[in-house]
């Protein structure tokens, strides 16, 4: 889809600066580009930052994202951003939808629920870098605003982006029990 079908979140895309240690031991820069792995769906674009096979994990360890995939690595996690157009700039109710199916995000669908409703099996630590989100729960709802965290444990949610903007948010997902 074009960009501007997306509600502009389409071309939404992460630069991703890695550091490591040159053959002198000092600290450089080892790579700086565009994140490869993406997900654009109606209601949202994630860009794949970063994965963790298993934890503790050496200084050292390469990048191991493979596929694009909400699920964390069982020991480890994976960081991601995610840019969520204005909800009026598309159909929220099935779009909403198709892209938590489409990204696997959506552990536990029930019909029943209010659009965009959804359960995850694992801890996200949520941080918005620009623009505004409604987090959505089953009893209220917050205004999450630029540089405002929200720690999701495995609950019910959905998000809202009722302003005229898009939102950008960055996430640490870590596997979790229940």
């Amino acid at each position: 889809m074009s960009e501007s079908s997306k509600g502009g979140h389409g071309g939404a895309r992460a630069r991703r600066v890695v550091t490591g240690v040159d053959h002198g031991g000092r600290s450089t820069f080892v790579s700086d580009e565009l994140t490869e792995h993406r997900f654009v769906g109606d209601a949202y674009a994630v860009n794949m930052m970063w994965q963790i096979e298993k934890l503790p994990t050496s200084v050292a360890a390469e990048n191991a994202v493979r596929e694009i995939s909400y699920d964390p690595p069982a020991a480890g996690l994976t960081v991601v951003t995610t840019t969520f157009p204005p909800d009026s700039t598309f159909d929220y109710d099935a779009a909403y939808k198709k892209s938590l199916e489409d990204w696997g995000a959506n552990h536990d669908p029930d019909p029943n629920d209010l659009p965009g409703m959804h359960i995850t099996n694992s801890i996200d630590i949520i941080t918005v870098i620009s623009g505004e989100i409604w987090a959505v729960l089953e009893t209220g709802e917050k205004l999450l605003r630029q540089g405002d965290t929200l720690v999701q444990r495995g609950t019910k949610h959905a998000w809202n982006n009722r302003s005229d903007a898009n939102c950008v948010i960055s996430a640490v997902i870590v596997n979790a029990s229940r």
